[in-house]
């Protein structure tokens, strides 16, 4: 089944202008021309979207309104919305981070530019889905683990682990997302020693995967582990991941400069600590970070 957007802008020649492009790249899309017409329908239909695509400038309810309205309502906290916004326009971005926005499109795009984003926001979608129904599973006991520790080298690896410990929470989703988001982080940029311009280049031309591969694969990163250690401490889950990498300028994504969140990665750590944890922090050269969420 396609992915299911929802397009929202009061300029009917960008409605039509999106939606031929993300309809010809296989996505479904429903268009709403003004803010009020897309709060009824995400009321009505939230659940059925991945992503939005939201103008930020519209007449009468404006694109942060309804961003404010859909951050405040339980059932669609988690969809990721991406901001429409004009060239340059920093302040902007800060204002729409701070309400939950981390998905940026800059006007003028190009199709391109605009494929990436919309990639990344439902990607972002999926993992949240996934382990969402992983949430669903009976494993209650989970909630009386007291500590754990484990060792993973792959994604698919940090995947089950995720899984697994996001039922230790009274809010799975909440922690998987920005677990998973540390321990893919961890594998990466710490023990694969990929930098994020170069994560970028190789997402531009398709050889992601494979370097990605090639690279757990070579002798100088193979015998390279994430660790994660799991404790609970009165009502406070503790989550450390270390990895054996060089370690990372950590401040920079945390903070998260304005044009890096109009790329289509590089908001892991963001995430991780506006969305899943109450507090996060790295420490020394950047290569272990100590996050924790309040079970009450």
């Amino acid at each position: 089944m396609p992915h299911k957007l929802l397009l929202v802008d009061d300029e009917p020649f960008n409605l039509e202008l999106m939606t031929e492009l993300l309809e010809d790249a296989g996505y479904e899309t429903r268009q709403a021309e003004n803010g009020e017409v897309a709060w009824q329908i995400l009321e009505r239909e939230g659940e059925q979207f991945s992503t939005i695509l939201l103008d930020k400038m519209m007449p009468g309810m404006s694109g942060f309104d309804v961003l404010k309205k859909i951050k405040a309502e339980p059932r669609l906290e988690f969809l990721p919305v991406i901001m429409q916004t004009a060239m340059g326009a920093a302040s902007s971005v800060q204002e729409g981070l701070a309400a939950g926005a981390f998905y940026y499109l800059t006007k003028p795009f190009s199709r391109d530019m605009l494929l990436a984003i919309v990639g990344a926001a439902v990607g972002h979608w999926d993992r949240y889905a996934h382990f969402r129904e992983l949430a669903n599973l009976h494993v209650d006991a989970l909630r009386h683990l007291q500590g754990a520790r484990f060792r993973c080298r792959t994604h698919r690896e940090a995947q089950s682990i995720t899984a697994l410990l996001a039922k230790t929470s009274s809010q799975p989703e909440r922690v998987a997302t920005g677990l998973f988001e540390l321990l893919v982080n961890a594998i990466e940029h710490g023990n694969l020693d990929i930098s994020y311009e170069q994560k970028s280049q190789l997402l531009a031309s398709g050889e992601w995967e494979q370097e990605l591969e090639r690279r757990q694969l070579a002798p100088e990163y193979r015998d390279r582990e994430v660790s994660l250690e799991f404790s609970l401490i009165g009502q406070q889950l503790q989550f450390i991941v270390e990895d054996m990498g060089s370690g990372f300028d950590w401040e920079y994504y945390q903070n998260a400069e304005p044009a890096s969140l109009m790329t289509s990665h590089g908001r892991g750590i963001l995430i991780a600590r506006k969305l899943s944890f109450d507090s996060l922090h790295y420490e020394g050269k950047g290569n272990r970070v100590i996050a924790r969420v309040s079970q009450g």
